[in-house]
């Protein structure tokens, strides 16, 4: 297994991914050039070990339901064989077929969230950027729809179903 030192080394070394330092010492990777909604590559490298790579638009890795795969026990020559995969699927364009499915899986432009403790925000697309609200204070703004997801997930946030 590799250390945490040596996954950070290793991402580090691909130039066109941008490191991105988040909570608890984790650490995500972007791939800002990317032709999809999805822009991390890899996502919650911790100081235990522990850590993902999103494959979610490739065959024959066994990913959670958002598409990626846990690297904890990677060899150096498994995580850069993935790393170049999933950024080169990240590089290519959906196929013809694909765009309608895409649309599906889209937030609407306006959607509530609510944690354990009552808590509730809204997420706002405006101008191109993805605003969150606590009542009508804005407390954070993402460029992606998949960046907002996935920081409300992390603060144990979930969809309110309307």
């Amino acid at each position: 297994m590799l250390t945490f030192q040596q996954k950070i080394e290793i991402l580090d070394s691909y130039p066109q991914l941008q490191r991105k330092d988040v909570s608890l010492g984790r650490v995500n990777y972007h791939y800002e050039e990317s032709l999809h909604d999805k822009k991390t590559v890899a996502f919650h490298l911790h100081p235990n070990g522990n850590g993902y790579v999103f494959a979610g638009l490739l065959k024959g890795y066994q990913t959670d339901p958002k598409g990626f795969v846990n690297i904890r026990d990677f060899t150096e020559d498994e995580l850069r064989r993935l790393l170049d995969a999933s950024i080169a699927s990240l590089s290519e364009p959906l196929p013809e077929a694909a765009p309608s499915a895409k649309k599906r899986k889209r937030l609407a432009a306006e959607t509530n969230w609510v944690n354990g403790k009552g808590e509730k925000l809204t997420l706002k697309a405006e101008d191109d950027l993805w605003y969150l609200y606590s009542g009508m204070s804005l407390e954070m703004a993402f460029e992606t729809p998949e960046e907002a997801r996935e920081y409300l997930a992390e603060e144990g946030f979930s969809q309110i179903q309307d």
